[in-house]
């Protein structure tokens, strides 16, 4: 995600961009409304420089009410809450090894049931570029990493000083072994990463392999078409999500699209759809650290409006289900067939209602197709950029939780609550 200053798109009104037409978050999109928010997290010296990006759901095997909510707050490092959104854990990001090194980051989470008989909660620390793993019992924390954890891309500090790192995450259990695919910042790079187990009930990793996406696309016009970014940054992935029963890896490209490839990241990518500035030439101006877009020549989409975020799946029996992906710049949620070819369903957006504001520039999301707690029809968390209310020079984000089953009703999608379970 960029800072508010960078969105390309004014997100709550009709914007002409460069010749790029950008609808208003409710027009024409179904609106669904949270039942539950996480209390509000200040990205200052206040708040421990907390800023929420990714949540995830682990579920209690004995009870579902008990289940808890992971997120990640940056140099805020990580919160666990319960199903009513009441804070029931903090676990800081570590500390800088040296004066003049970056501190831990938490950017993405995913929980990853059953390794070594432990349920897992795995986060990237964009700040150090490594992964942080936590064991899960009974809803509660325990950092088990392992001390000598290795750098997930780089191999010295000061590399990881340069902070092209790991970025996004997501889970993913075969019969060989449990792993991470991990974004790496700037970059257009996949690593797929082994979890490996160590002495004394830690854990490590090992970097397997990488796959690179595309920085540069040829155009239907035959021309050459890269995203205006800052110099030296080309088109990083945050947003991931693994098909568990098919073991396919989706990725959203931020100013690309969605990518959908195998999760061993061997094969080829296939690009299943694209951000409406697909193609659009871009000047980036160094003085406001801006692009102006040029004419918009007509090869982008029609669904996601950049940046392409949060990415998560909600599965139902026979291999059907949802895609569900962030649509950041419009602050909707696109939804896409899981089966097939993807294709596309729909958009929602999560607006205000009794006394909770909706999501804006929404980052990272979940979805969960079984019953927790009162959410008896499975539940949606999406990161919101913007809450409120709003107070001046304090950054203020949280979690808003909806139950799928608003969600379904607004889009004709189905409730399938024994479709899948993810402990199986």
């Amino acid at each position: 995600m960029r800072p508010l200053s960078r969105l390309s798109l004014a997100a709550l009104m009709l914007t002409v961009l460069g010749g790029i037409a950008v609808p208003a978050a409710g027009a024409g999109v179904a609106t669904v409304y949270p039942d539950v928010e996480t209390p509000s997290l200040y990205d200052d010296e206040a708040g421990g420089d907390a800023n929420g990006d990714d949540p995830a759901i682990w579920v209690d095997p004995s009870d579902s009410e008990d289940s808890v909510v992971i997120a990640t707050a940056k140099k805020g490092g990580l919160y666990v809450y319960d199903l009513d959104g009441q804070q029931l854990q903090h676990l800081p990001a570590p500390a800088a090894p040296g004066p003049d090194d970056e501190a831990g980051r938490f950017n993405n989470v995913d929980v990853a049931y059953g390794f070594g008989g432990r349920d897992l909660a795995i986060v990237s620390d964009r700040g150090r570029d490594t992964l942080r793993i936590y064991a899960i019992s009974h809803g509660h924390l325990t950092d088990v990493t392992d001390p000598a954890a290795p750098f997930v891309f780089n191999t010295t500090q000061q590399q990881v000083n340069d902070a092209e790192t790991a970025y996004g995450l997501a889970a993913w259990k075969d019969s060989t072994g449990t792993y991470a695919l991990v974004s790496r910042r700037h970059k257009t790079s996949v690593g797929l990463v082994k979890l490996l187990a160590k002495p004394g009930g830690k854990i490590g990793y090992q970097l397997v392999r990488t796959l690179t996406l595309p920085n540069s696309f040829t155009l239907p016009n035959g021309q050459t078409w890269s995203p205006c970014l800052e110099p030296d940054e080309q088109a990083q992935v945050e947003g991931m999500v693994v098909d568990q029963e098919r073991d396919v890896l989706y990725a959203a490209q931020e100013d690309v699209g969605i990518w959908r490839m195998r999760a061993d990241l061997t094969g080829t990518p296939v690009l299943v759809d694209k951000v409406r500035e697909y193609g659009v030439p871009g000047t980036y101006d160094p003085a406001t650290e801006e692009c102006t877009p040029g004419a918009d020549p007509g090869y982008g989409g029609t669904h996601l409006t950049a940046d392409a975020e949060g990415l998560t799946i909600y599965y139902r029996e026979d291999g059907k289900g949802y895609l569900l992906a962030s649509s950041q710049g419009d602050n909707t949620f696109a939804v896409y067939r899981r089966e097939g070819s993807n294709a596309y369903l729909g958009q929602f957006r999560i607006g205000e209602a009794n006394g909770i504001d909706g999501s804006e520039v929404s980052d990272g999301s979940t979805v969960l197709n079984v019953p927790l707690g009162e959410f008896d029809e499975g539940m949606f968390i999406a990161h919101d950029g913007v809450n409120t209310p709003a107070t001046a020079d304090r950054e203020n984000t949280n979690f808003k939780f909806a139950d799928w089953g608003d969600i379904a009703d607004e889009l004709d999608l189905d409730v399938d609550t024994d479709g899948w379970d993810p402990r199986d």
